[in-house]
């Protein structure tokens, strides 16, 4: 498989393509192809102008090593979390990627393919999308070529993932902030496969528990946290190459989900598999504690008027990073019901008002449908009196994480007020990592009583410079923050939390 030269490694060529995107089967809004333009959509050498991120790891490696990616780098796609993804569009990225693909193997330019996938996505037609696109990717190289995918950590993991890769990484941060030291670790999975120094044997340990991510936190001393240490103790043993810990993306509707660990080891299928089944027995015995406590939304109210200073209100049901619409708007009659003197903010994907704001320009005074537009199923539109206070473009900047310096794009933007409530309109969902939104329009959120966040983790790290209180509540979505509820379709039980006490429930694919 490797080419040498004077005992290292002569010239490689490493085929890189992404597809990253997390999918709902619940709600959203359609991923069409228009959704990855706006977030990512590379091609050729433009991928190799990437310095952040899972690929701009992948490349930082790449520089160390007699390797080329050049110019076999294939499509970099990526989509801001939603409904499932088109057919049209996925056949178009896949189409692309399989054909640069061909094309360098054609050429006799290809020892090595990198993916960087998410793990959870879904199309029209298919559940598992990582699976379809790894085995068609296998079915191009053959067996002698190795293919590494790193992941989110919330990844659904399948039999046809495991199949048809020879080693999966993931991320080992949530909130997501390693995904470049994950995609070096990607990369260098490939460099020792081609030098020789690893003969990967893979399993993955799955516990089925289905939960939200409010205690998925790898931060501290909850229960993924403690999941996640423990598979990383594992790579101090020398027999082991990669441990990664998995707290499954419970929107999709797929049979056999679940959560656990994945171990890589060096020639041992059977200390693998024996590890793996460890880290999900472990996990199954966090189930209880991965269940958060909720409020009613009345509660949370009357709770944070009797407290002084801000309040944070998480409305996960509808949280664009995990592919809903962002459209709910069953938090404002209860917040307008408070008067103009108790202030709020509250975001809202709602792209026929936010043009209705920008046709009728700033100071206007409009009658507007706001709410439940894009994904009408979880509630019904409320007409309002808006003023409207503020129009933008809708662009900002992220500060950190998985796009970190990349420019966000909630497309044409407003803010209006209606009674105390300030009402963030804006015209695509676009994932909340540390409060960005806001201030992109104007929006100084200690000045807010109530502060709606949309986002099941990263409320804290963007919200804690002016509250300490943040109430989690209990309402409809398709992103809730308990899988209790959610009209599952597949077989997904028996499984945690509707089956807590099962005898043996943990299986290892390999």
């Amino acid at each position: 498989m490797a080419k040498w030269l004077n005992g290292n490694l002569s010239m490689h060529h490493i085929y890189i393509s992404a597809l990253l995107v997390e999918c709902n089967h619940f709600g959203g809004i359609p991923t069409d192809i228009d959704s990855f333009r706006r977030t990512q959509y590379l091609q050729g050498d433009e991928i190799l102008k990437l310095t952040e991120g899972t690929i701009g790891g992948y490349l930082d490696v790449f520089k160390q090593h007699a390797f080329d990616v050049v110019p076999l780098a294939g499509i970099a796609a990526t989509a801001c979390p939603g409904g499932l993804v088109q057919d049209s569009a996925y056949l178009q990225i896949k189409a692309n990627l399989i054909d640069g693909l061909t094309a360098a193997l054609k050429a006799d330019r290809l020892d090595g393919v990198l993916l960087a996938l998410h793990g959870s996505a879904a199309s029209e037609s298919l559940c598992d999308l990582e699976g379809d696109l790894l085995q068609a990717v296998r079915q191009v190289v053959g067996e002698d070529i190795p293919i590494v995918a790193t992941l989110d950590l919330h990844a659904h993991i399948t039999p046809q993932m495991i199949e048809h890769s020879d080693v999966l990484v993931a991320w080992e941060t949530y909130p997501h902030r390693d995904a470049h030291e994950t995609g070096m670790r990607g990369a260098q999975a490939i460099v020792d496969i081609l030098r020789g120094d690893l003969k990967p044997t893979m399993s993955m340990g799955l516990a089925p528990v289905l939960v939200g991510a409010i205690n998925g936190t790898t931060d501290g001393n909850g229960p993924f946290a403690m999941t996640m240490h423990r598979a990383k103790q594992l790579e101090a043993r020398p027999e082991v190459y990669s441990t990664s810990a998995f707290l499954v993306h419970p929107y999709l509707d797929a049979p056999q989900m679940g959560g656990g660990g994945l171990v890589v080891t060096n020639d041992d299928q059977e200390l693998a598999d024996q590890l793996a089944r460890e880290l999900a027995e472990f996990y199954w015995e966090q189930r209880f504690l991965l269940e958060p406590e909720l409020f009613e939304v009345d509660n949370a109210i009357q709770f944070g008027l009797a407290n002084d200073g801000p309040i944070v209100i998480v409305e996960t049901a509808d949280c664009c990073g995990g592919g809903a619409a962002g459209d709910s708007v069953q938090l404002l009659p209860a917040l307008m019901a408070l008067g103009p003197d108790v202030s709020s903010v509250l975001p809202v994907v709602d792209r026929a008002a936010a043009t209705k704001c920008h046709q009728a320009g700033e100071g206007s005074i409009l009658t507007l449908e706001i709410g439940h537009q894009h994904d009408p199923k979880w509630g019904d539109p409320i007409r309002v009196e808006a003023e409207v206070l503020r129009l933008t473009d809708g662009r900002f900047t992220y500060s950190g994480g998985i796009w970190d310096r990349c420019e966000g794009n909630m497309g044409p933007a407003a803010v209006v007020r209606v009674e105390g409530v300030l009402v963030c309109l804006a015209s695509f969902p676009t994932y909340e990592w540390c409060g960005e939104q806001y201030p992109a329009l104007g929006i100084d959120v200690k000045q807010a009583k109530f502060i709606v966040a949309k986002n099941p983790m990263n409320y804290r790290m963007a919200f804690e410079h002016c509250s300490q209180v943040f109430m989690v509540l209990d309402t409809r979505g398709p992103t809730p923050a308990t899988c209790r509820h959610l009209p599952y379709s597949q077989a997904v039980r028996p499984a945690f939390p509707w089956d807590p006490e099962l005898d043996s429930p943990v299986r290892v694919i390999h």
